[in-house]
């Protein structure tokens, strides 16, 4: 067998094996139940200095991982892969074809919760390294992994809680590859330069109750709040641009009363959110809201209240020595050129993004994501290491 084929073959059959062990470990959110471990294991053996970094109150304790192999010289650019180890609940058991927790190979597909979010994506960047490692062990690059066990949770206590560590202690980051599954129908067909900020808010509009027989004696807080409302859902809050869709504005849950047809309430509280572009910004959309309500004759304090809560900022990387070389290795393994994309909901890229200036995600399909029987097809899991791998040397060598 030709040198190359046989490598190639080892690597696969690896990623594979790397794979179905992580999926074996039920790490529903915040449980690592032993991944970190697993990995760590595997980056220790190459030279990375591995750190544990606990956090959160003790019913909900994430496990979070920071390892780091250092370059040929100080000087050395730092690489970082993150992702998570942490998976959404599997649903009803009976509804999968088979355990979700015993990893399945059928028609050349591997079933299993986190089979694509995000284990797969974890198991190719470590074989990845492997493989580059044996080829350039004093490259001119340092490497790092940053793991957290709180993506699928609230994500206070994971990555966000690692960032601020390595910013505290002055640890440099230039270029960031976040595994989430960005691709639509083959790997690479699609990467994530950026992802549209998030902004929530809960707003409480006061009436007063009563019977709904006599309206003048009570006051309906769904009517004070109704012409707001539809004013909000017709706001055009930007028009996005070059890189991001207009900002949006749903609503999430709406709930008044008390169960009785004959009552009206005495609050209703509304739940929505905004996902927006770099076009705006969290303060103005914030004033554009209070300025809406004042409108239609609601006041702060006497009428409403209103408490926001910004999940994250957005972020873009834009063409450059990251981008360039993902895409170039996306041609080099698969013959594809990647659409470059903003869409989708949020990662962890957001809280990179903080401390390090060209994040992109880049991972397998994600056709099949927090679905029952989730899976990935192998090769497509082949093609993320070898992506990877091609990504690792074209950064080393500036091709």
């Amino acid at each position: 067998m030709d040198p190359a084929l046989h490598e190639t073959h080892d690597a696969g059959a690896a990623v594979v094996q790397l794979t179905e062990a992580l999926i074996g470990r039920p790490s529903v959110t915040p449980d690592d139940a032993g991944c970190q471990a697993l990995l760590a294991e595997r980056l220790s053996a190459l030279g990375f200095q591995c750190e544990t970094l606990v956090s959160g109150p003790p019913e909900f304790r994430v496990t979070n991982l920071w390892a780091l192999r250092p370059g040929a010289t100080p000087q050395a650019p730092v690489l970082v892969f993150a992702g998570h180890t942490d998976v959404v609940p599997t649903g009803p058991r009976e509804h999968w074809h088979s355990d979700p927790f015993t990893p399945t190979l059928r028609d050349g597909k591997l079933y299993g919760r986190g089979a694509s979010d995000m284990k797969a994506s974890l198991a190719a960047m470590v074989v990845a390294c492997e493989r580059f490692l044996a080829e350039s062990p004093n490259p001119p690059l340092s490497i790092g992994f940053l793991l957290t066990s709180d993506e699928e949770g609230p994500a206070r206590d994971g990555t966000v809680v690692v960032c601020e560590a390595l910013r505290r202690r002055g640890q440099r980051l230039d270029y960031c590859i976040v595994g989430e599954p960005t691709s639509v129908r083959r790997t690479g067909d699609m990467i994530k330069n950026g992802r549209r900020g998030t902004m929530s808010g809960r707003l409480t509009v006061k009436g007063i109750q009563g019977h709904i027989a006599y309206p003048h004696l009570a006051r309906n807080p769904i009517h004070l709040l109704a012409p707001a409302l539809a004013e909000l859902v017709a706001t055009r809050w930007d028009d996005g641009n070059a890189h991001f869709p207009p900002t949006t504005w749903q609503v999430s849950h709406i709930h008044a009363g008390t169960g009785a047809s004959n009552v009206i309430p005495g609050t209703v509280v509304l739940d929505f959110n905004f996902r927006f572009s770099t076009e705006s910004t969290p303060e103005g959309l914030q004033a554009r809201v209070s300025d809406i309500l004042a409108r239609h004759g609601l006041r702060p304090g006497q009428d409403y209240e209103l408490a926001w809560t910004v999940g994250g900022l957005p972020f873009l990387t834009p063409r450059g020595t990251l981008v360039d070389a993902i895409r170039a290795a996306i041609r080099d393994v698969t013959g594809t050129e990647p659409e470059l994309s903003t869409t989708g909901g949020t990662s962890d890229g957001r809280f990179i993004a903080q401390i390090c200036p060209q994040v992109v995600e880049c991972g397998p399909p994600n056709t099949t994501i927090h679905q029952v029987d989730e899976c990935i097809d192998v090769e497509d899991l082949k093609s993320l290491t070898h992506i990877y791998h091609r990504i690792l040397q074209r950064l080393t060598h500036h091709e």
